[in-house]
């Protein structure tokens, strides 16, 4: 019986599988493993589709403001032609910013947003780089406890009226301090900032002790530097938390001299009132309209928000998705 090593050596190939040698070309090629699918090449269809998805997303999220700055740099007449909000510009004044920022209660509460942002970002940012790196030593005392305990209080809460006594109770009332420490730990931060430090070499560490560098050094010339991007991103987070609290100021401040930007622009849009002074007697004599007032302060609020967020969002996708999944 000739066999196919037979057949080889007398020069003479051996025939191919019948199955396989009647494949046509398409079957040959789906044999083969098949490409992602956003490894393929788009379609003149898929990319206008594409194109005109990002246009009505850029319409709907870029539309709003538009309306709000137009509305800001408005004058009364252009206001009362449109009824209202302005889509299209017809005369450009600065007359509401002018007025807002001439000194008054606008220019007062805005440097208090300002401090609060500077001042509870980074407390937050301390506390929590602190906590989360203690978290991410598995040796360290209590780990396991201590990180369970901080996890059950994302779904489990005191509520509001607890929260009010105790921060009453302990002479909180009518000071700052009472809208920084009620929300100044985030339990999902502090667990994205560990995943991240869990993802740090040990080698590196390991090599740090050896030289006799200890915990804080560590931290500090080793842990930090290399998490910069979820460091920046956390820390936006905070900034942005702070920036746009009111919740706090409307609880437990009662001196308006105190109040944030959000609680005047609360004032301004749910309640009308008009701050007092020289602003308040433009918008009585109807130099300024109230309407351009209010859209002028959510202006003034959006902006360090807009501002900053470009120079964060190349640090979103390494900073988040790493901590969150290799945590």
């Amino acid at each position: 019986m000739t066999t196919l090593l037979d057949m080889e050596k007398d020069g003479n190939p051996p025939a191919r599988p019948t199955a396989v040698r009647t494949q046509t070309p398409l079957q040959r090629a789906l044999r083969t493993e098949p490409r992602p699918v956003w490894e393929e090449e788009p379609t003149k269809a898929g990319l206008a589709f594409k194109g005109v998805g990002l246009f009505a997303i850029c319409a709907v999220i870029l539309g709003p403001i538009w309306v709000v700055v137009v509305t800001s740099l408005s004058d009364t007449k252009a206001i009362n032609d449109a009824g209202g909000l302005v889509v299209w510009p017809k005369s450009i004044t600065f007359i509401a910013y002018k007025e807002l920022l001439s000194g008054g209660a606008v220019t007062r509460a805005a440097l208090v947003s300002i401090g609060l942002t500077v001042v509870g970002t980074v407390f937050s940012m301390v506390i929590s780089v602190l906590c989360a790196y203690g978290l991410s030593r598995r040796d360290s005392y209590a780990h396991r406890p201590l990180l369970m305990t901080m996890m059950a209080t994302m779904f489990f809460g005191a509520g509001l009226i607890p929260t009010y006594l105790l921060v009453t109770g302990i002479g909180l009332s009518d000071s700052y301090w009472s809208m920084i420490l009620p929300s100044a730990i985030s339990v999902f931060n502090i667990l994205v900032l560990r995943g991240f430090f869990m993802d740090t070499a040990p080698e590196l560490i390991d090599a740090a002790r050896i030289d006799g560098a200890g915990e804080w050094r560590i931290l500090l010339q080793i842990i930090m530097p290399l998490s910069r991007a979820v460091i920046a991103v956390i820390s936006l987070f905070y900034a942005v938390g702070y920036w746009s609290q009111w919740f706090n100021a409307m609880l437990y401040i009662q001196d308006s001299d105190k109040y944030p930007l959000q609680m005047i622009l609360r004032q301004l849009v749910l309640q009308h009132q008009v701050p007092p002074g020289a602003m308040g007697a433009a918008v009585s004599s109807g130099q300024i309209n109230s309407l351009a007032v209010q859209m002028a302060v959510m202006v003034l609020a959006l902006i360090p928000v807009a501002v900053l967020s470009p120079f964060v969002q190349k640090h979103f996708q390494k900073g988040m998705l790493t901590g969150a999944v290799k945590g």
